[in-house]
């Protein structure tokens, strides 16, 4: 239904002209991308435990995590702002650039509306068992090689925060599959291979080696994602100009 109604703005602009059919077109794909909230939200906490304001980091980080962040030490709400940094880099931005160049505008939001209703009805409980495994599947296989991709590129920029690309692809090789998700954490263990931290969600899982991380850590995770973000849309840009 959602789809729909876009497609009918995209051919009522295009009926117009080029110039309706651009700007309907600009904001199908400005509630598709999420990245300059995510990279904004994740320094703004990091600034806030600088501070020593964990209160106010762990209110803008629970706006990232369904975790009770209140809950958490320092330690674990960084680590949390930092597992979203790298998860939400491909729901939020890589993955849907890559469907856009692939499908036009509607595959951005065809990628949005599955992760979002993943987001919404993806739980294994009885009561969203039955109701969200279509929209789990079709998140599952819309994010498969977004999610790994993204780990790639990860990996390659580790230098921009001070890290190895080779400990960042090691690290990724050996947790990428550590957690319940299928894609989640390939950009995960891979940005705490970068950033030579442990990234850990208690009682879920653990990724990657070393301490957990601190404000300095998530600034250089944005960094890292930023890089990856730059890198991501160059590619894109080229296979498009190529095909």
């Amino acid at each position: 239904m959602h789809l729909a109604a876009y497609a009918a703005l995209l051919y009522a602009a295009w009926r117009l002209g080029p110039l309706a059919w651009l700007l309907a077109a600009a904001w199908v794909l400005k509630v598709s991308f999420s990245l300059r909230l995510l990279l904004e939200t994740v320094w703004r906490a990091a600034g806030c435990m600088e501070r020593g304001d964990t209160v106010c980091a762990r209110v803008l980080v629970q706006g990232l995590v369904r975790r009770d962040v209140h809950r958490l030490g320092p330690g674990h709400v960084a680590s949390a702002a930092v597992e979203s940094l790298a998860e939400s880099l491909v729901d939020g931005y890589t993955s849907p650039l890559l469907y856009t160049a692939l499908l036009g505008p509607l595959g951005a939001l065809l990628q949005r509306l599955a992760n979002t209703l993943d987001g919404a009805l993806g739980f294994k409980t009885p009561d969203y068992l039955e109701a969200g495994w279509a929209s789990a599947w079709a998140d599952t296989l819309l994010n498969y090689i977004p999610a790994r991709a993204t780990a790639a590129l990860t990996a390659l920029a580790a230098p921009i925060a001070g890290g190895s690309p080779a400990r960042a692809l090691r690290v990724w090789r050996r947790y990428g599959g550590a957690t319940e998700s299928r894609n989640a954490g390939h950009p995960m263990s891979a940005v705490a291979g970068a950033l030579g931290v442990r990234l850990e969600k208690p009682g879920s899982y653990v990724l990657g080696e070393g301490p957990l991380p601190g404000p300095g850590d998530m600034k250089r995770g944005v960094a890292v994602a930023a890089t990856v973000a730059a890198a991501w849309l160059a590619l894109v840009a080229a296979f498009l100009a190529l095909g």
